[in-house]
Formats: C-alpha cells, sequence, structure tokens
C-alpha cells in the first residue's frame, strides 16, 4: 500500500491542484519526515492515476504545469485506502532493526561509539520535533497534523529508551 497514495488522493480532497502544489502542501505539513514521501514520485503517482481514472486532468498549464481533479472514483479509492491502514496495523520498518540484528559483528567499542551517537542524534530529533508542535497551524495546516509528529516523537523516544538500556547492556557485557 502507498502512503503517497494516500496523501495525494487526500490532498485533492480540497480542491484541483498541480504536482507542485500538491508538494508544497504536503511539505506544510512535513510528510517528507512521517510518511516517507518521494517528492519526486508525486508527479509520476498524479500521471498514473490520471491513467487510472482515480484523477482527471483540469487544466494544461502554461509551462507544463498540468492541474489535477479527483474523479468519484479517486474518492472512493481515497476512501477504501484510508479505511485500510485505520484497520489494518503493518509492521513499521526500520532499517536499524537490521544493524541490531548483526551487533554480535561489531567490536564493543563500535558498537558503544554507534549506541551513543544515535541516542545524541535521536536525543536531537525528538527535541526538535517537540519545538515544531503548533506551528504548522500558522501556514494552514489542521490541527490534528500535530498527532502524526506526537506519534513519530513518541516511536523516537521509545528507540532512544531501548538504545539507552542496549549501552547500559554492552558496557556491562551482557549484550551482545
Amino acid at each position: 500500500m502507498s502512503t503517497t497514495r494516500i496523501l495525494i488522493l487526500g490532498t485533492l480532497l480540497d480542491g484541483p491542484r498541480n504536482g507542485y502544489q500538491v508538494r508544497r502542501h504536503l511539505e506544510m505539513w512535513g510528510a517528507d519526515s512521517w510518511a516517507s514521501v518521494k517528492f519526486g514520485s508525486i508527479y509520476h503517482g498524479l500521471g498514473k492515476m490520471a491513467e487510472e481514472g482515480l484523477l482527471e486532468v483540469v487544466e494544461k498549464g502554461k509551462g507544463g504545469a498540468t492541474v489535477y481533479a479527483m474523479t468519484d472514483e479517486g474518492r472512493f479509492e481515497f476512501h477504501r485506502l484510508l479505511m485500510t491502514v485505520w484497520h489494518a496495523p503493518m509492521p513499521i520498518v526500520d532499517p536499524f532493526q537490521v544493524a541490531i540484528t548483526y551487533m554480535d559483528r561489531v567490536d564493543k567499542e563500535a558498537l558503544l561509539s554507534a549506541l551513543r551517537s544515535r541516542s545524541d542524534l535521536l536525543e536531537t530529533m525528538i527535541a526538535g520535533a517537540e519545538r515544531s508542535f503548533g506551528t504548522k497551524q500558522r501556514f494552514g495546516a489542521p490541527r490534528h497534523i500535530d498527532e502524526t509528529l506526537k506519534l513519530n516523537t513518541a516511536m523516537l523516544q521509545a528507540q532512544l529508551d531501548w538504545c539507552r538500556q542496549a549501552l547500559s547492556k554492552v558496557e556491562n557485557d551482557e549484550l551482545p
């Protein structure tokens, strides 16, 4: 399931937009950080969904800026995809879990250094996310967009807590 597809369709619920406007809207929400949106895929997605009948081209602008609007089929698909995500939890794919799998292949000092470095980075990321709470509304984002930041911050905090515990275990030769 493509979260980018849901985001594009959801952005067009408010009316026709071109690719740049879709991108700017998603950037304002910070979707690049919590949804792994690859902004280059927006233009491809718009074209593909138009081919599938989920969107229609309502204007071919000057300079190639094509404006898209959602069709009834697109509204149905948006709702179907959205409800699937609400009702079907999916695993979070995190490359860090791959690194943890092979922690026994790293010498103790390198592992301690990596855990300290990751902990510092996570602390910085959490502080930055916390500073962002409430700021996106100034640019027109709805209040509930902060909930994505709060969920992301909670996941970062869980990882930080794990790193701190693992650091202690590695120092005490309890891991790996």
